[in-house]
């Protein structure tokens, strides 16, 4: 009987994670996937996966506090077993993330800390004290933005978080390969989630601003996303790795 793969999802309880989670289960892969408030979304998540027929649980962590890392990594050592009878996952999906709209001459000092501790010393950390959690002949899957290839004013310090994700991910795919673990980016265009306050999602002006320079003529969905992570955690992908993929509609081409 083969064993179960094991896909680990941060920010896993809503928007983008909660369909990369759903999607990693329908391809018949066991989700960890961590919340950094709502228990109770998270909690819903994992009741929808187990009624699937797939094992799931959910943990709490803050990505941006990089100390919480061991106490993390300890508590999911005893996790795996217990609910996933497994010792060790096989995918990290570093999803969690957090948005802000601020011009380079109104970013505050505090805002770009944050989003450097949770888009960036966050994933590289939280990797570092996973890989001995990992099976070889995993992967890693971070996500970027259509941010990082064009430009649009109020997101250069998010974005450049993204840009650092980006030359990151060919550095573990390059240091990781030894150990056949892949490492690939998934850059999504605007896509409709609650994210920087729901703007893509609620404000109908940026909405058709968006859906106009995009080829396929509408903003993201995150259902657009999940199963393109998903993808990447299956062996039909297992000769894709150092690659940026962007999952943007054509925006801003």
């Amino acid at each position: 009987m083969t064993q179960t793969k094991i896909a680990l999802v941060t920010g896993g309880s809503r928007g983008l994670g909660k369909d990369m989670a759903i999607n990693l289960a329908k391809k018949g892969l066991a989700v960890v996937l961590t919340y950094n408030s709502r228990k109770d979304e998270a909690d819903a998540v994992v009741k929808q996966i187990e009624q699937s027929g797939q094992k799931a649980a959910a943990l709490q962590l803050n990505v941006g506090d990089a100390k919480s890392f061991d106490a993390f990594v300890a508590q999911l050592a005893e996790v795996l077993p217990a609910v996933l009878g497994a010792g060790k996952i096989d995918f990290l999906i570093n999803n969690a993330g957090i948005g802000y709209h601020a011009s380079i001459a109104e970013t505050e000092e505090a805002q770009f800390d944050s989003l450097v501790n949770i888009h960036f010393k966050g994933p590289f950390f939280l990797t570092q004290k996973l890989l001995p959690l990992m099976n070889d002949g995993g992967g890693i899957v971070n996500i970027s933005t259509g941010l990082a290839r064009f430009s649009l004013p109020g997101y250069a310090a998010y974005a450049s978080m993204k840009g650092a994700m980006e030359t990151l991910t060919k550095y573990q795919a390059k240091e990781l390969g030894a150990r056949k673990i892949r490492a690939n980016i998934v850059a999504p265009g605007a896509i409709e989630t609650d994210f920087s306050g729901g703007a893509v999602r609620d404000n109908e002006a940026l909405n058709k601003m968006i859906a106009s320079a995009t080829s396929l003529g509408r903003v993201g969905l995150p259902e657009d996303i999940g199963s393109v992570v998903a993808f990447l955690c299956t062996d039909d992908a297992r000769w894709i790795t150092a690659q940026r993929i962007e999952v943007s509609g054509g925006q801003m081409l």
